[in-house]
């Protein structure tokens, strides 16, 4: 998905030591993973605010209730993962990703472990993401989610080979 919305930050992380690298990731990048990557001993609410609690600062309470109402997770805010079903997991992880206002949001194969129903639940909420003015990187092997992006950049052994 790729936003119109063309704020730009530019930093060179090259030159930065591992610690000054992770603080970038944490504030700058959301990142959604193909299996959530939940903290098994956390709730709903501790997962979703734990980049939060790394950068040491607590979260506006209604803006956490807002994103909480938005994912769809407001009864499920004290069960763990476990007792979650897949979709309310990668709510739950997309929840995380976005807690920062990150610049950029990064999801590899976020539906590749859903059901069909589920997943295109999931990538409808990558949308209304992306219309919000977030960016939206979607990684996939899945024509069918590429084709209802609004670019696709093609990859081949690490080459670009189309920009549609």
């Amino acid at each position: 998905l790729h936003s119109t919305s063309r704020r730009q930050r530019q930093m060179c992380i090259r030159d930065r030591n591992s610690d000054k690298i992770a603080i970038f990731r944490r504030r700058q990048v959301g990142l959604i993973y193909q299996f959530y990557n939940l903290i098994p001993i956390l709730n709903v609410k501790e997962n979703i605010t734990l980049p939060c609690e790394l950068d040491g600062r607590t979260p506006d309470k209604s803006e956490l209730d807002e994103l909480i109402n938005t994912l769809g997770l407001k009864d499920r805010v004290t069960h763990l993962p476990n007792e979650l079903s897949g979709g309310q997991q990668q709510r739950a992880s997309i929840g995380r990703a976005l807690i920062n206002h990150p610049a950029i949001l990064l999801a590899d194969e976020p539906t590749g472990a859903l059901d069909q129903k589920t997943g295109r639940e999931v990538l409808e909420l990558l949308k209304d993401i992306n219309k919000s003015g977030k960016t939206v990187i979607i990684v996939t092997h899945d024509e069918g989610i590429a084709k209802v992006t609004d670019r696709i950049i093609t990859i081949s052994d690490g080459k670009i080979v189309g920009d549609n």
